[in-house]
């Protein structure tokens, strides 16, 4: 003990760890540094020991031992079984008031065993989201902790340290709530991050094959959009990626990749619990069946002479309409997609007991991750004025906006069902929308078809209770068991 000097320890040292500890001994924090094969360890001292103060360590005793208490100990393995072991490592070296933070992408039903397992031996485990790659990581993420107030008392101000920070100054990150709540809102962030690039995929495409645009004219068109309320990390990188040119070809660069997305999981695991909760977050699931649609090059193949629509150039005062109406489009359909994701945390807060500040959520996104928008601030300050806002979309401000775009809006769908241009992400926020403002939906049909073939009951407008009717005898009504 009379070596423990490190403030924090950070064991696992690929990219994402290694520039966290890197992050954390440039803030003057002395970092414990760990790594299952000695060498990385040894190459992060060698390579950046001069950023700060690191305390390498091979052994995972030394490891601990360096630590000053409580002992913080950042986990930066692999999701699943890789964590699981190193848990398993390391904890019996642990006492009471100790805590293992899980920076990964894990699951938060797992976050949430083995938080409930620590919490046992009196060690804290926080499940902690971190958004922004490895230069977030460097250069300040988005942090989202979970566990225990406890914990955060002790930790907290070391992440928001080394967190990005808003404009105002404010630190990207707060305690998110208990055991998973932090990786269940990273979750979210990557699932609204799928559905964000899912919609200016779309926007693209509609600019590249109905107004007929060249990817560098689309990339002109994505910055203009940038200064105005699109302004966001996503729409800039697109911006960027649009108007490369691909050193090999010449062609534009968006023209020799593979049109197949790949994902790691979290846009799936979403919609997975977005099921399991009752929330709709028809954004969300779109855009993770759209990646999933690219990737099937076999189905896409033997589909590939169906017959569609002919496609009419448009002129060009009708190109330069149609990019506007694009771009309001774009615009609501995010909003819907943002919504749903709110919609969510609140949702999991009612079913696993999280009292979740869903403005703070906004705003700790507004700087590091990849979803950080200008946007962003103004959902902060609809909640900051009603933390009881059922949607974003009853929000005046947002229900206006969405409201001047519909016009637009469904101009687009209409076009590009016209044009056969797919657009699941646009059409399914505006179906959601629409859905939302009905006065009433076919979902009465539908109950009355459940009761029909499996007597499963229905409500009534008029009175309280469930029924059934006798459908298979005089058709009498009664009411239900």
């Amino acid at each position: 003990m009379a070596n423990a000097s490190a403030h924090i320890g950070v064991t696992g040292l690929a990219v994402m760890g290694r520039n966290l500890a890197r992050n954390f001994a440039r803030h003057g924090h002395t970092v414990a540094v760990h790594n299952r094969t000695a060498a990385r360890t040894r190459s992060l001292v060698e390579e950046y020991g001069g950023e700060g103060t690191f305390v390498p360590a091979e052994r995972p005793e030394d490891f601990v031992g360096s630590l000053e208490r409580p002992r913080r100990l950042v986990v930066m393995v692999k999701a699943g079984r890789p964590t699981d072991a190193v848990i398993e490592e390391f904890a019996p070296l642990l006492e009471p008031g100790d805590m293992i933070i899980d920076g990964g992408n894990a699951h938060f039903q797992d976050t949430r065993r083995r938080e409930a397992s620590l919490r046992e031996r009196g060690v804290h485990f926080v499940g902690t989201g971190i958004s922004g790659g490895e230069e977030g990581a460097l250069h300040g993420p988005s942090i989202m902790p979970g566990g225990s107030a406890e914990s955060y008392e002790s930790l907290g101000p070391l992440l928001e340290d080394i967190s990005a920070k808003a404009q105002d100054g404010s630190p990207c990150c707060t305690h998110i709530g208990p055991d998973g709540a932090g990786h269940f809102v990273k979750m979210v962030h990557n699932g609204i991050e799928y559905a964000d690039m899912q919609l200016i995929a779309e926007a693209y495409d509609l600019l590249r094959h109905v107004a007929g645009f060249e990817p560098a004219r689309i990339a002109e068109t994505f910055r203009t959009w940038n200064t105005g309320r699109l302004d966001s990390y996503l729409i800039e990188i697109t911006a960027e990626v649009l108007a490369h040119t691909d050193a090999a070809t010449g062609l534009p660069f968006v023209d020799v990749v593979a049109d197949r997305a790949e994902q790691k999981g979290t846009g799936r695991w979403t919609v997975q619990t977005a099921l399991d909760l009752g929330v709709p977050v028809s954004g969300i699931a779109e855009a993770v069946f759209a990646r999933s649609v690219s990737g099937h090059a076999d189905l896409r193949e033997a589909a590939r002479t169906l017959p569609g629509p002919e496609r009419r150039p448009m002129s060009e005062q009708g190109a330069e309409a149609f990019a506007h109406h694009v771009e309001h489009a774009l615009y609501a359909s995010k909003v819907v997609s943002y919504a749903q994701g709110w919609n969510m945390v609140s949702a999991a807060g009612e079913e696993y007991g999280w009292e979740i500040d869903l403005g703070s959520i906004a705003a700790i996104w507004r700087g590091g991750c990849i979803i950080r928008a200008a946007f962003l601030d103004r959902i902060r300050a609809a909640y900051a004025a009603d933390p009881g806002l059922p949607t974003l979309l009853a929000d005046k401000e947002f229900a206006a906006e969405v409201g001047e775009a519909q016009d637009a809006w469904r101009a687009v769908v209409s076009t590009a069902v016209a044009h056969g241009v797919p657009t699941p992400g646009f059409a399914a926020a505006l179906t959601y929308y629409d859905a939302l403002r009905a006065e009433r939906l076919p979902a009465a049909l539908t109950q009355g078809q459940r009761d029909f073939f499996g007597a499963h009951t229905y409500r009534r407008t008029d009175r309280e209770g469930s029924f059934h009717t006798l459908w298979g005898g005089d058709r009498t009504e009664r009411p239900a068991d």
